[in-house]
């Protein structure tokens, strides 16, 4: 399934990508926030012009989430699902459980895993 590994460092935020046929898999560490959201928005899209439809974000190590990047994550979820695509959420945890939890927006993407403690 993977046939490569692309690492991208901005800020705060490193962004790992394993690319399959018609998957990914995009592990996140660090901050998504409005200065590093852009790149995981920019990511999502040349994953999505390359055909992979079905992303699994691993936020396993990702410290911190603010309203920008959870937007991009919706925004990627509604963007793939009008393609018959999935985007699911692994290693949620903090501020990223929280918000999905209190907003109701984890019922917007295909799964939700917890990180398990």
């Amino acid at each position: 399934m993977v046939a490569g590994v692309y690492v991208q460092v901005v800020a705060d935020l490193n962004v790992e990508v394993q690319r399959g046929a018609c998957r990914a898999l995009v592990r996140l560490s660090g901050d998504l926030d409005k200065l590093t959201a852009p790149l995981l928005k920019d990511c999502l899209v040349t994953l999505f012009t390359e055909g992979r439809v079905e992303i699994v974000i691993d936020a396993a190590e990702l410290e911190f989430c603010d309203s920008s990047g959870l937007w991009v994550l919706v925004e990627h979820q509604r963007r793939i699902s009008a393609h018959a695509g999935s985007l699911g959420l692994v290693g949620v945890h903090g501020v990223l459980q929280r918000v999905l939890d209190v907003t109701g927006l984890k019922a917007a993407f295909d799964r939700v895993v917890p990180a398990e403690l």
